[in-house]
C-alpha cells in the first residue's frame, strides 16, 4: 500500500498473487476515491464492485490473469487520468466499450486472452498516446478503423494475434515508432511489402494470407534490416525465391519462413546470421544440399528443414547449443555423422524420418529408431563404433560380443555359399530374379484389383505411362508403376481400411515419402481434365489441423488420392477403444494397433486421450480445420463427411482433419448422396423433401456430434442408455442439457481430470452445433471462439 505525502489518503493497493475469490463486495475499493493504481492480479476474482468505476483518479489498473467474465461496461470511461489498463487472461466478453475513446493518457491497452467480439471500436482512435497494445487472443473480427496507422505517432507494440481480424499490410504503413508486430493467426491479405518499415524489431505475420514473391520486400529502401530481431512469415502464399537481405540483418535472432509457395530454390546462405538461435525453412521447396556452413551458428538451438527436396549427407552440424533438429520428409542418403548422433541424447527432440539414411542404432530404444528415425536403415559393422559399444556394457563384454558375432558370421556366409552352390546345380531357375514394376518397362494393362467389398479395375495400357503428381516433390518422376510397387501391387496386406469411398492402402514412395493411397472406386462424372484440377486445388489447401492431400493419380477412369500417413490412428478407434484386430471403417493406422508402446498405445484408453486437456485438444483443432474450410477458402469448401473416423492424429498427435472435399471429386451428382451416407452423422434437415445439398450448417451438426462423442466416450448410435428406450447420442445429450443435467454425460474417464463446468459448457456448444434448425447453429468461426473461452490452463 502507498500513501499520499500527508498521509492521508491511499494512493496506491498491491494484492496480486493473495489467492483472493469470488465478488468483490462494493463499498469496498470504491470508497478510496484517491486511488491512483490497483493491482489485483493473479488471483480468483470472478467480478468487479460496481463503484469501482467511480476512482476518476486512477492512473493504473492491473486485473490480468483473475477469472472476471461478462462484458466491460462502458463506465470504463470514466477513468480518464488512465494510462495503463490491464485486463489480460481473464473471461470477459461482447465489445470492447466504443467509451474507450475517452482515455486520452492511456498509454498501455492489454485486453489479451480474453473473449472480447466484433470489430475494434472507432473510438480507440483517440487515445493518441498509446505506447502498446495487446488485443491478441480474442473472437475480434472485421477490419481495422480508418486511419489506424496514422493514429498511433508513439505506439511501440501492437499484438493483434489469434483473431479473425481481416485487413491488408497497408493498415500499418504509417506506424513510424513501431517496433513490434504480431498479427499472426488472422486473416490479413496483400504483400508484405509494406510492413517492413521504420524501426521494427519484431515481425510475425504468420498464419495469414499474405501473397506475392517475397523478393519484393528486399527493394524497400527505408527499412534498416540492421533493427531485425524476429521474423515470421510462415504459414502464408508467398512466393518466389528466398532473397531477404539477410546479409544486413546481423542482429536476427529468430527467422521462420515454413509453409509458404516459394520457388524451388538452393539452401538460402544464412552463414553470416551469427546471432541466429531459430531457423524454420521446413516447406518451402529448398534443393540441393545443407550447407556445412550452418555449423558457423554457434548459438544455434532450433533447425528445422523439413518436408523439402534436400539431398545428399547430412552435415556434421557442430553447433554446440543445438536442442531441436528436424531434418525429415526430404530426399538426405548416406551415413548420419557420428558426431551428430552422440548429441541427440542432450537435445529435446530430434527428427530424421523419410529420407534414405542409415545409422548404427545400438545406442538407441526400438521405440526413438521408430520414431526419430523412420525409414532409415539399421545397419551396424562387425567393429562397430567403440564409444556407443561402451554405452551398453564394459569393454570385456563389447570384445566378446564381437568376438562372438565375427564367428558367427562366417559361419552362416560358408553355410549361405555351400547353400547356393548346390542350388545352383539343381536349377538355375531359383536364382532368376521376378522383375519389378519398377524394372519392367512395358507392362501392360488393364489392371484389376480385388478387396472383400469390391473389385475395382485401373484401365491404362502401361503402367509406367501413367503419371503420378506429388505437389511438394515435383522433381520425382513418379508413374502408376511406383504406386504398384509400393503397395505390392495393391495387396491386401497392405490394405489399411474399406471407406465410404473406396478401399485404402499404405505405402512408401519414392524418396522414402509414407502415403496412404485412396482409391476413390465410385466412379466420377467429372472429365480427367476436372478432376485434375479439382485434386490440385485440393493439393494447395494447407492448415495444421488438415490431412495434406500430397498427390493425386488419375489411372483410366480411376481416381486416386495420395495422402501424408497418419501414424496415430483415427479418432473412432482411439475413443471408443476398439481392441486388437479390430479395424474400424477408414482407420489409416492398422499396423500401429499390433506395435506395443507405440502410437496408439499411448494415445488410447490408459493414454492422454483419458485427459480433458488433449479431448479439448482435439475438438478445437478440429474445429479449426472446419472453419478454415468454411471461412478461409475461396469458394468455401464444405467437408460433407464430418465424422469421428475423419479425425486422425499425426506423428505429433496433433489432431487433423481428412477427406475434406473429396465428394466433389464425384462431381454434383454423387457428392451429396456421399454426404448422407454415414449413419448416426445425418442432420435432420436431409429427411426434408426440400433439402438438396449440404451446406456448412450441415457440418457444424456433423461436428457437434463428435463434441458429443468426445465428451461422453459414446458412439453416435448403438449405445445403450438406461433411462430411455430406441435413442441416440445426439437426443441423449441434447435432453440431459435441456434439464441441466449435462454432468451425467461426462466420460467416467475424463471426469477428475479437469473441471467439470468446463466439460459442461462443451457439451453446450454441441447443442447448439445440432440445433434442429440450421439457421440456429452457430458458425464454426463462433465455435473455435467458444471453445477456446474453455481452452484448459495446462497446455499438452
Amino acid at each position: 500500500m502507498h500513501c499520499d505525502t500527508k498521509k492521508e489518503n491511499l494512493i496506491g493497493l498491491k494484492a496480486s498473487s493473495l489467492g483472493l475469490s469470488g465478488i468483490i463486495p462494493d463499498t469496498t475499493i470504491g470508497k478510496l476515491a484517491k486511488l491512483q493504481s490497483l493491482d489485483l492480479s493473479n488471483n480468483k476474482i470472478t467480478a468487479l464492485p460496481s463503484d469501482i468505476w467511480s476512482l476518476g483518479s486512477l492512473k493504473w489498473l492491473n486485473l490480468s490473469s483473475n477469472q472476471i467474465s461478462g462484458s466491460l461496461p462502458n463506465n470504463v470511461g470514466n477513468f480518464g487520468l488512465l494510462e495503463v489498463i490491464d485486463l489480460s487472461g481473464n473471461n470477459f466478453s461482447g465489445e470492447i466499450p466504443a467509451t474507450i475513446t475517452s482515455l486520452l493518457s492511456l498509454q498501455v491497452l492489454n485486453l489479451a486472452g480474453n473473449g472480447f467480439e466484433w470489430s475494434i471500436p472507432r473510438g480507440i482512435l483517440n487515445c493518441k498516446a498509446l505506447v502498446s497494445v495487446d488485443l491478441s487472443s480474442n473472437r475480434l473480427n472485421g477490419s481495422l478503423p480508418d486511419g489506424f496507422g496514422a493514429a498511433f505517432p508513439k505506439l511501440k507494440t501492437l499484438n493483434l494475434a489469434r483473431n479473425e481480424i481481416h485487413g491488408l499490410d497497408t493498415d500499418f504503413a504509417e506506424l513510424m515508432s513501431l517496433t513490434s508486430l504480431n498479427i499472426s493467426r488472422n486473416l490479413f491479405k496483400g504483400s508484405v511489402m509494406g510492413v517492413f518499415q521504420g524501426q521494427l524489431k519484431v515481425i510475425d505475420l504468420s498464419m495469414n494470407q499474405f501473397q506475392g514473391h517475397i523478393s519484393k520486400v528486399q527493394f524497400n529502401s527505408t527499412y534498416n534490416w540492421s533493427h531485425l530481431v524476429y521474423l515470421d512469415l510462415s504459414e502464408n502464399q508467398l512466393s518466389g525465391e528466398i532473397s531477404l537481405n539477410l546479409s544486413q540483418a546481423q542482429n536476427l535472432r529468430h527467422l521462420n519462413l515454413a509453409y509458404n509457395r516459394f520457388a524451388i530454390q538452393k539452401f538460402p546462405r544464412i552463414e553470416m546470421l551469427l546471432g541466429l538461435e531459430y531457423l524454420n525453412l521446413s516447406k518451402t521447396n529448398l534443393i540441393g544440399h545443407i550447407p556445412g556452413e550452418i555449423s558457423q551458428l554457434s548459438i544455434l538451438h532450433t533447425l528445422d528443414v523439413s518436408s523439402n527436396h534436400l539431398s545428399g549427407q547430412i552435415p556434421s552440424l557442430a553447433n554446440k547449443s543445438l536442442k531441436v533438429l528436424d531434418v525429415s520428409h526430404n530426399n538426405l542418403s548416406g551415413e548420419i555423422p557420428v558426431s551428430l548422433l552422440e548429441k541427440l541424447p542432450l537435445m529435446e527432440r530430434s527428427n530424421f524420418s523419410y529420407n534414405n539414411l542409415t545409422l548404427c542404432a545400438l545406442g538407441f530404444s526400438s521405440e526413438t529408431f521408430k520414431t526419430a528415425f523412420y525409414g532409415s536403415s539399421n545397419s551396424c559393422p562387425i567393429a562397430a563404433n567403440p564409444v556407443l559399444f561402451e554405452r551398453r556394457g564394459n569393454g570385456h563384454k563389447g570384445l566378446k560380443l564381437a568376438l562372438a558375432l565375427t564367428l558367427s558370421t562366417v559361419c552362416l556366409l560358408a553355410g549361405l555359399l555351400i547353400l547356393a552352390f548346390g542350388c545352383r546345380r539343381k536349377s538355375r531357375k531359383w536364382v532368376v530374379k521376378q522383375p519389378s514394376y519398377k524394372e519392367e518397362q512395358h507392362i501392360s494393362g488393364p489392371f484389376s484389383f480385388q478387396t472383400d467389398s469390391t473389385t475395382w479395375v485401373a484401365d491404362v495400357k502401361q503402367a509406367t505411362s501413367v503419371p503420378v503428381v506429388i505437389f511438394e516433390k515435383p522433381l520425382l518422376n513418379i508413374t502408376f508403376a511406383d504406386l504398384l510397387s509400393a503397395t505390392s501391387n495393391f495387396d491386401r496386406g497392405t490394405l489399411l481400411a474399406e471407406g465410404k469411398f473406396g478401399p485404402v492402402y499404405r505405402g512408401f514412395l519414392p524418396g522414402g515419402i509414407h502415403v496412404a493411397v485412396k482409391v476413390l472406386v465410385h466412379g466420377s462424372t467429372l472429365t480427367d481434365q476436372e478432376a485434375a484440377r479439382e485434386l490440385e486445388y485440393l493439393g494447395r489447401i494447407k492448415h495444421p489441423n488438415l490431412v495434406p492431400l500430397t498427390g493425386y493419380c488419375l489411372a483410366g477412369d480411376q481416381r486416386i488420392a495420395i495422402y501424408d500417413y497418419m501414424e496415430n490412428g483415427n479418432l473412432q478407434n482411439l475413443l471408443h477403444d476398439l481392441p486388437l484386430g479390430v479395424q474400424a471403417t477408414e482407420d489409416w493406422s492398422n499396423d500401429t494397433w499390433e506395435e506395443d508402446n507405440n502410437g496408439i498405445q499411448n494415445v488410447g484408453s490408459d493414454g492422454l486421450l483419458t485427459t480433458w486437456a488433449f479431448r479439448h485438444k482435439i475438438a478445437l483443432g478440429t474445429a479449426r480445420a472446419l472453419a478454415f474450410l468454411h471461412h478461409g477458402c475461396s469458394p468455401p469448401i464444405i467437408h460433407r463427411d464430418v465424422k469421428a473416423s475423419s479425425v486422425y492424429l499425426d506423428l505429433n498427435l496433433e489432431p487433423r482433419l481428412s477427406d475434406f472435399g473429396l465428394a466433389k471429386i464425384f462431381g454434383t451428382d454423387l457428392e451429396d448422396e456421399i454426404a448422407r451416407s454415414s449413419p448416426g452423422y445425418v442432420p435432420p434437415e436431409f429427411s426434408q423433401p426440400e433439402c438438396h445439398a449440404s451446406t456448412p450448417k450441415s457440418d457444424i451438426y456433423c461436428f457437434g456430434i463428435v463434441l458429443f462423442e468426445l465428451i461422453t466416450g459414446r458412439k453416435p448410435i448403438g449405445d445403450d442408455y438406461p433411462e430411455e428406450q430406441e435413442t441416440n447420442l445426439v437426443s441423449w445429450v441434447r435432453g440431459l442439457v435441456r434439464k441441466n443435467q449435462g454432468s451425467k454425460a461426462i466420460d467416467p474417464k475424463i471426469r477428475d481430470t479437469g473441471p467439470d463446468y468446463q466439460m459442461e459448457e462443451a457439451l453446450k456448444i454441441g447443442y447448439l452445433c445440432t440445433a434442429d434448425i440450421p439457421s440456429k447453429r452457430p458458425s464454426m468461426q463462433q465455435i473455435v471462439g467458444l471453445l477456446k473461452d474453455i481452452e484448459p490452463r495446462t497446455s499438452l
